[in-house]
């Protein structure tokens, strides 16, 4: 395989087999610059992927590059120029945010000067200004997750593998730690393949969507492609949807009650707006109040959705 000049990943027929278990079977897939998104439950082969991209762990068949880089001869060459996060923790207590990132970019080749420099720039661009003199030991899970963002960012690499980067936060440092890696892709211009079972965060931040199970590739296309207006469209009413599901069952259209959600099927050749029409009237002649009518768009839970082929 002769991997393309603008691909940052790229796989083919890559495999990685245990005694017990295929964390990886086949997998063929490219990923080109920008925020690309690693969908799959605990055990998809995430983190072993990962791994293997980052020359670590030698896959059992298949190859695999990153910008250009063949994984299994040139692991260290790929190292200098990629970051890595990592999901689980793995800071030391007793040291503060600035002495362990500043190791690290001695770690990965910079003079002291110049790694105090790049330390200090990183450490405030995640978030962490005075903060980061004090022991780790001491900060709180978001204040961790942003250290092992910073040791990923603090060589200026091109490519960065962010796993898991929101575990253990709450709903708003989520929302910080979805703006920071949405600002290393678009303001740094660093390429971003970040690993995540929260499916609506990646919709929120990718470009790309890669989605994996046990191992075997289920789709790879643009988070436009996943999210694009899908052939349904989606009733919210305050009180009444059972009555709303049987009136239009009744009436010819196809239906499912989702949460406060029905959703209605439109027929392919619907210029007409027939549905539509079906909706407002059986809204009408039950007297509901309508909230939301809207054609619904698709969402990356929705391939797990799909039938096998």
């Amino acid at each position: 395989m002769t991997p393309s000049v603008t691909a940052c990943i790229s796989t083919e027929g890559l495999t990685k087999q245990f005694p017990r278990v295929t964390a990886l079977e086949n997998l063929t897939v490219t990923t080109e610059a920008g925020v690309t998104g690693l969908v799959g439950a605990n055990g998809a082969g995430k983190s072993t992927l990962i791994k293997i991209l980052l020359g670590l762990q030698p896959a059992t068949s298949g190859r695999a590059h990153v910008l250009g880089m063949d994984t299994a001869t040139q692991g260290v060459d790929i190292r200098r120029v990629v970051g890595y996060m990592p999901e689980h923790d793995c800071l030391p207590p007793d040291v503060s945010a600035t002495e362990f990132v500043v190791h690290m970019a001695q770690m990965s080749g910079l003079p002291r000067t110049a790694a105090r420099e790049r330390a200090a720039d990183t450490l405030r661009h995640v978030g962490l200004y005075e903060e980061r003199y004090r022991p780790i030991g001491g900060y709180s899970t978001g204040m961790r997750q942003r250290v092992k963002l910073a040791q990923a960012l603090v060589h200026d690499p091109r490519l960065v593998f962010l796993d898991e980067p929101t575990n253990g936060l709450d709903p708003q440092g989520r929302d910080e730690m979805l703006a920071l890696i949405r600002r290393i892709g678009a303001d740094f211009g660093i390429s971003v393949l970040v690993t995540s079972h929260l499916l609506g965060e990646l919709e929120r931040v990718c470009d790309h969507v890669i989605v994996i199970d046990s191992g075997r590739l289920l789709r790879s296309s643009s988070i436009g492609e996943f999210t694009q207006a899908t052939q349904a469209i989606a009733v919210e009413v305050e009180d009444g949807l059972q009555s709303l599901a049987e009136r239009l069952t009744a009436a010819g259209e196809a239906v499912a009650v989702q949460g406060r959600l029905l959703t209605v099927q439109v027929p392919a050749h619907d210029e007409a707006g027939r549905t539509y029409d079906a909706v407002r009237d059986a809204v009408c002649d039950l007297n509901l109040n309508l909230v939301r009518l809207e054609q619904r768009r698709g969402h990356i839970e929705d391939v797990f959705k799909e039938p096998a082929a």
